[in-house]
């Protein structure tokens, strides 16, 4: 039964996410998967999730081996020491979100012959809780990362405020839009708009994310005695 509710929700999501954006561009549904069992994470796959995605990279290296084929992101606060877990087998890293960081990801890319695709962390909300660069830093950190050797970045990745004023959220997304719409007159490589979760997602789908990462809305409230 769990098996079958998980496939319905993503599916549900899927039928939702299945005209697009606004800006004609497709909506990847990557499935926030912490905490979750990998007979769990492999429902999700079988109902037609676009990748799957860790926030710890420990849980990663424990859990990738089991998963059936899909691609594999990852969304979590990252240090420098656990980017072994996770080298050569991430598609997507979501949360590039320090000069520290995104070097020693080019580094270990580099020493492995590979290039590794990122997004670029944006602390939106400018919030003290969050990591990520600021909104005004953004166009020179994009340029200058850019240049780095063993790394392709993609487009980037931010987080709302946890707020019930819509009218700021929206101008949010609007930001990172235009931010976003700006990087790809810049770089041919740029395609991904990482913004939303479950809390938030269908607005900001409306105003132009193209990825958006969801877990309790798939798999219900999250277990933390895992």
């Amino acid at each position: 039964m769990e098996k079958t509710k998980i496939i319905a929700r993503v599916q549900e999501i899927k039928a939702e996410l299945s005209q697009g954006n606004p800006f004609g561009e497709k909506v990847l549904l990557v499935a926030a998967t912490k905490t979750q069992s990998a007979e769990r994470i492999n429902n999700a796959i079988e109902g037609g999730v676009d990748a799957v995605a860790e926030n710890k990279p420990q849980e990663f290296r424990d859990k990738n081996e089991l998963l059936l084929p899909c691609a594999r992101h990852f969304i979590g606060h990252l240090q420098t020491n656990k980017i072994k877990y996770l080298i050569g087998k991430v598609e997507l890293y979501h949360s590039c979100d320090r000069d520290e960081l995104i070097e020693a990801l080019a580094k270990q890319s580099l020493s492995r012959g590979i290039v590794s695709n990122i997004l670029l962390q944006i602390n939106i909300g400018d919030e003290e809780t969050k990591g990520g660069y600021a909104y005004e830093q953004a166009k020179d950190v994009f340029a200058r990362v850019s240049q780095m050797d063993g790394l392709c970045v993609k487009g980037f990745m931010a987080m709302l405020p946890d707020s019930d004023d819509e009218d700021m959220l929206r101008a949010l997304t609007r930001k990172m839009r235009s931010l976003f719409d700006w990087a790809k007159t810049q770089s041919a490589a740029v395609e991904y708009l990482s913004m939303g979760m479950s809390g938030d997602y269908k607005l900001c789908v409306e105003e132009g994310s193209n990825v958006i990462r969801v877990g309790s809305t798939i798999f219900g409230a999250r277990n933390y005695t895992i």
